[in-house]
């Protein structure tokens, strides 16, 4: 399984319930890999996107806890064992984890390739993905030219899992 997310020089991913920053390029990134794939996240991301609704052209699993909640476009998911098992019937390169913060943390131990857009740069921040810099798990195996967008520099790494083992939907690693 993959996740995908930009962080900032301190892994923060986001402020007061906003993205930190809206770099085209990383949109573009996150467009080609997720587009036709299974994307999984939380309700605090589906309350980002534009109009609060699904993304098109992908399968969109939300886990929320919350039994009112119920989104057209997308299926419900109230538990990680059920995520799993949902998650079973695709293939892991077809799976990408979106967000947020308790999304990314729960699943980083079912992934395997991780895909970061790092901004060089601090912002005030309230939510963090885990930093992978720090886990001996992890490792970067990819990473692009340094790009800019008016003042802000950034690169496309990838991460991917070198040591330990990486859990399988169904409990099995």
């Amino acid at each position: 399984m993959n996740l995908i997310a930009a962080v900032d020089r301190n892994w923060a991913i986001g402020n007061k319930g906003q993205l930190l920053v809206s770099i085209p390029a990383d949109h573009k990134l996150f467009r080609q890999e997720t587009l036709g794939k299974v994307i999984v996240y939380g309700r605090k991301t589906l309350e980002t996107f534009p109009l609060g609704q699904p993304l098109d052209r992908r399968t969109n699993l939300i886990l929320s806890r919350n039994p009112d909640l119920n989104v057209r476009g997308a299926r419900m998911v109230r538990s990680i064992p059920d995520l799993l098992e949902i998650l079973s019937e695709y293939p892991d390169e077809d799976i990408y984890i979106i967000g947020g913060e308790s999304i990314y943390r729960q699943m980083l131990p079912y992934c395997d390739t991780a895909h970061i857009t790092k901004v060089d740069y601090a912002y005030e921040a309230d939510a963090y993905f885990p930093d992978l810099d720090k886990d001996p798990d992890w490792r970067i195996t990819a990473d692009s030219d340094e790009q800019t967008y008016f003042d802000l520099a950034y690169s496309f790494i990838r991460y991917s899992r070198v040591r330990g083992l990486v859990r399988r939907p169904g409990g099995q690693a």
